[in-house]
């Protein structure tokens, strides 16, 4: 109710045309949004996780909402210096995807290069070696195919049935056993795996098709040189996808990073909060290791007042409607937005939930 009421009182502000001139006001001039998203959908992928794949064809609209508004797509380096020496071109936007996973190669980056905008992709590195599913994820999917069921006996992967299949909290809960046990008995990316090939087996789910189509993995080290010499820009997302509260730990995170990246990591000085998750002793910790910018997954405007440590990004999902992207691009979104807390706690056991630990 709430949400529609919102969309009704933005299309009412539309039509009266305060979201145009917001938009081309001083104010907005001054400002930076800075877009996230995460994977684009090449099956079924955004029904299973609707917050974190977004089907092609809304990226598409939203890509063309950024033209057809006359937004100024910048380079994240670029659009940083201009914001700290107040040169700031009309509606200027950063487009960042997170983890940098195969389907930006094959179904984002098509998108973006057909409309010649710039992208930045922070790269978590652990699984791009490794060419197989990312574990916690590919347990998640497997888990939610099989929905409908109650799994009687869970012995064979360490579990005690029966197994409500469901529920999403009942799934949820078998895969942070699974990962759990996982990091407790120290198990390889190589073991990993094949526990993911067992469940899908147990569950009648084809692992070899999920493999074969490179669902839930991440690009290559080829296919981000590929990409880079087509104007994409890598920055820093951890190695493993994980924010350890140990400085030695949390700096080995981003100097894995940076070496796994290889010659793109000589200029990867932009970082990125796994989960959006940070911690105020972090900032330090990057500055150590001549990071300069970090964007999290609070919403909001980048001004010149914002710390580049923290900077404010608006995660987009298919759940926001048309009327509501554009008002994050005129700034009205962001006036009427109910402030929030930022998150700065980490759990104790960072990097549980994550993608990779190893």
């Amino acid at each position: 109710m709430l949400r529609t009421i919102r969309r009704a009182a933005l299309q009412l502000l539309q039509n009266f045309g305060v979201s145009r001139v917001l938009a081309d006001s001083k104010w907005r001039k001054n400002r930076l949004l800075i877009l996230c998203y995460h994977g684009i959908s090449r099956n079924d992928e955004h029904l299973w996780r609707p917050k974190l794949y977004m089907q092609p064809e809304v990226f598409r609209q939203r890509l063309d909402l950024l033209k057809r508004n006359g937004c100024s797509v910048l380079p994240l380096a670029k659009a940083l210096r201009c914001l700290q020496t107040g040169e700031l071109p009309p509606k200027s936007v950063v487009i960042t995807f997170d983890d940098g996973g195969y389907d930006f190669y094959a179904a984002a980056f098509p998108l973006i290069d057909a409309f010649q905008f710039p992208v930045t992709v922070y790269q978590t590195t652990y699984y791009s070696d490794y060419q197989r599913p990312i574990f916690n994820l590919v347990c998640s999917y497997i888990l939610w195919k099989r929905r409908d069921r109650i799994l009687q006996d869970g012995k064979e992967l360490g579990l005690a049935g029966p197994l409500d299949l469901r529920t999403e909290a009942g799934r949820n809960q078998i895969v942070r056993t699974l990962v759990l046990s996982a990091n407790e008995n120290n198990l390889t990316g190589v073991e990993k795996n094949e526990l993911a090939a067992r469940l899908a087996r147990l569950l009648d789910v084809s692992y070899d098709e999920i493999v074969a189509n490179r669902m839930f993995q991440l690009m290559s080290p080829s296919e981000q040189s590929q990409l880079a010499a087509a104007g994409v820009d890598f920055q820093l997302h951890t190695h493993r996808h994980r924010t350890p509260i140990n400085e030695e730990l949390f700096r080995k995170e981003i100097q894995d990073n940076r070496r796994a990246l290889g010659p793109m990591g000589e200029k990867a000085v932009h970082f990125c909060y796994p989960s959006g998750v940070y911690r105020p002793e972090f900032l330090a910790w990057l500055q150590m290791d001549h990071v300069v910018s970090a964007t999290t997954c609070d919403p909001g405007l980048a001004s010149k007042s914002s710390n580049l440590l923290l900077l404010p990004r608006l995660v987009d999902t298919s759940a926001r409607s048309a009327i509501e992207f554009e008002a994050w691009l005129s700034g009205m979104a962001f006036l009427l937005a109910v402030r929030k807390t930022a998150r700065t706690v980490v759990p104790a056991a960072a990097g549980s939930a994550s993608q990779a630990n190893n």
